[in-house]
C-alpha cells in the first residue's frame, strides 16, 4: 500500500504511456494508417467502435439520472434550481446565437464554395431524401411532446437524453420537497452514482480500442481522397471553430478567471476521445467527474453539463450556418440580406428542435434549409460525403462549449472553487470530491497529475 504523502508523487511518475490521452491518440493514428493502407480492414473495424459507443451509451442514461437527481435534491432550496436553470439557459441562448453568427460571417468572408459553379439538376436527392424526411418531422410541438415518456421506464430504456433530463429534473425537486424524509434515499443514491462512475472508469479502459475502430472506418470508408474536392469548406469550418473556441471562449475564459488553453489540456483526454469516435457523449460521463474536481458544485454539474448536451451546440450551430452559404455559394444562389438572416432565424429554432437526434448536424441542416426556399435541401449531397469528417470537429467544439458554460454558470451562481479550479488547470492534483475519474484506473483515488 503506498502511503498517502507519497501516492501523489507515485502518480506523477506513471509512464507516460499509461496515460489514457497517450494510448488514445496512439490508437487513432494506428487507425488512421490502418484505414488508408487496408480500406477493406478499415471498414471491417467499424463494430469495435459502435461496441465502445454502446458501452457508455449503456451508463449515460443512469448517470444523468443520478448526477440531476443528488445535486438538485441538495440545493433543498427550489428557488436555486430554477435561478441555476435560467442562468445556464441564457447562456445557451447567447452564445449558441453568437455561434451562428460567427459561422455566417465567416462563410460570407471566405465563400468556401465559391468557384465550384455545380448545376442543381444534377444533384442525387434520393441520398438526402432520408435526412429531409427526418428533418420534416421534427417540428416544435413533435419536440415539446417527445420530451414526455410514455412511462418513466421508457426513458431510460430508449436512452432518450432529453426524457431522461425531464424524469431526472422533476425527480430531483419532488425528492428536495421530500426533506429529511428523502436522507436515506438520497445516501442510496449517492452510493449508486460513486458506483456507477467507477463503472464508468473501468469502461474507459476500452476507449483505445474504440478510438482505434471508429477512426479506422471513417478513413477506410471515405478515405482522404474523399475530402481533396471539398478541403475549403472543411478548413474554414476548422478554422472557424478554432476561432471561436479560442477568441469568443477565450475571452468569456479571461472574463471568468480561467484560461481556455489550460482547460483544453485540462480535458485532453476526453477531446481525444470524443475525437477518435466523433461523438461527444462518449466523454459525457467523465466530462462530469471532471468539472466537479475543477471546482463546480455537483449541483451547477448535474444541471448544466446534460442540459448543455442538448441545447448548446456551438459547434453544431457554426456547421449550419456555414454549410448552408456553402451550398448556396456552390450553386450560385445569391442570398439577400434577409434570406441571411431567415436563415438565422430559423437556424435558432431548429437547432433546438432537433436535439437529442441521432446525426442531429446533418438533420438540422436539413430542417433550416426546408424552411429557406432559396436553397434546396438536395444541395446537402454536395456535403454528405465529408459530413463525417466534419462531425468530430462539431463534437470537439460542441464539448468545449458545455465545459466552459459549466464553470461560467457555477461562477455566477457563485458555487465555484477558484482554487479547486487553477489546481486543477494547472495540473496539480488535489483530493477526490465526488466519484472517481474515468480516465483513472481502479484504486487511483487522485486526479492524476499531467507529465
Amino acid at each position: 500500500m503506498i502511503p498517502a504523502a507519497s501516492e501523489t508523487a507515485f502518480l506523477r511518475r506513471r509512464p507516460f504511456y499509461r496515460h489514457l490521452y497517450f494510448q488514445v491518440l496512439i490508437a487513432i493514428v494506428a487507425g488512421g494508417a490502418i484505414g488508408h493502407f487496408w480500406p477493406d480492414l478499415g471498414e471491417s473495424l467499424k463494430p469495435l467502435g459502435d461496441a465502445f459507443i454502446k458501452l457508455v451509451k449503456m451508463v449515460i442514461a443512469p448517470v444523468i439520472f443520478l448526477t440531476i437527481v443528488t445535486g438538485i435534491a441538495g440545493m433543498r432550496d427550489i428557488g436555486r434550481v430554477g435561478r441555476v436553470a435560467a442562468k445556464a439557459f441564457g447562456y445557451f441562448l447567447v452564445f449558441s446565437t453568437l455561434a451562428l453568427i460567427v459561422g455566417l460571417i465567416i462563410a460570407n468572408v471566405v465563400r468556401p464554395g465559391h468557384g465550384l459553379n455545380i448545376d442543381p439538376a444534377t444533384l442525387d436527392q434520393g441520398a438526402v431524401a432520408q435526412y429531409a424526411q427526418a428533418a420534416h418531422e421534427s417540428t416544435i410541438v413533435g419536440f415539446l411532446m417527445g420530451i414526455i415518456p410514455d412511462t418513466i421506464i421508457s426513458a431510460f430504456a430508449t436512452g432518450n437524453i432529453l426524457q431522461v433530463l425531464f424524469v431526472s429534473i422533476l425527480f430531483g425537486i419532488a425528492l428536495a420537497m421530500v426533506g429529511d424524509l428523502g436522507a436515506p434515499l438520497m445516501k442510496i443514491l449517492e452510493s449508486v452514482s460513486t458506483t456507477f462512475f467507477k463503472l464508468v472508469a473501468i469502461l474507459m479502459k476500452a476507449a483505445p480500442i474504440g478510438a482505434f475502430g471508429a477512426f479506422a472506418f471513417t478513413i477506410g470508408a471515405y478515405g482522404i481522397s474523399s475530402v481533396a474536392n471539398l478541403f475549403a469548406l472543411i478548413a474554414t469550418f476548422y478554422l472557424t471553430a478554432v476561432i471561436f473556441v479560442v477568441g469568443v471562449l477565450g475571452l468569456v475564459g479571461v472574463a471568468n478567471g480561467f484560461s481556455i488553453l489550460k482547460l483544453i489540456r485540462y480535458l485532453k483526454e476526453e477531446l481525444l476521445l470524443v475525437l477518435g469516435t466523433s461523438s461527444s457523449e462518449a466523454a459525457l460521463p467523465s466530462l462530469i467527474s471532471k468539472m466537479e474536481r475543477a471546482g463546480a458544485s455537483k449541483s451547477v454539474v448535474g444541471l448544466v453539463v446534460p442540459t448543455g448536451y442538448s441545447f448548446n451546440l456551438d459547434g453544431t450551430n457554426i456547421y449550419m450556418t456555414m454549410a448552408a452559404l456553402f451550398i448556396a455559394q456552390a450553386l450560385n444562389i445569391d442570398l439577400s440580406l434577409q434570406d441571411q438572416v431567415l436563415l438565422l432565424l430559423v437556424a435558432m429554432l431548429s437547432s433546438k428542435g432537433a436535439a437529442g437526434i441521432t446525426g442531429a448536424g446533418f438533420i438540422t441542416l436539413a430542417a433550416t434549409l426546408s424552411v429557406v426556399p432559396s436553397v434546396p435541401v438536395a444541395g446537402m449531397a454536395l456535403i454528405l460525403g465529408i459530413d463525417r469528417f466534419m462531425s468530430e470537429c462539431r463534437a470537439l467544439t460542441n464539448f468545449i462549449g458545455n465545459a466552459v458554460a459549466t464553470i461560467v454558470v457555477a461562477r455566477w451562481e457563485g458555487e465555484l472553487d477558484r482554487d479547486a479550479l487553477r489546481a486543477a488547470l494547472d495540473g496539480g492534483s488535489q483530493p477526490l470530491a465526488a466519484g472517481p475519474d474515468p480516465a483513472a484506473g481502479p484504486g487511483d483515488d487522485l486526479v492524476l497529475a499531467d507529465d
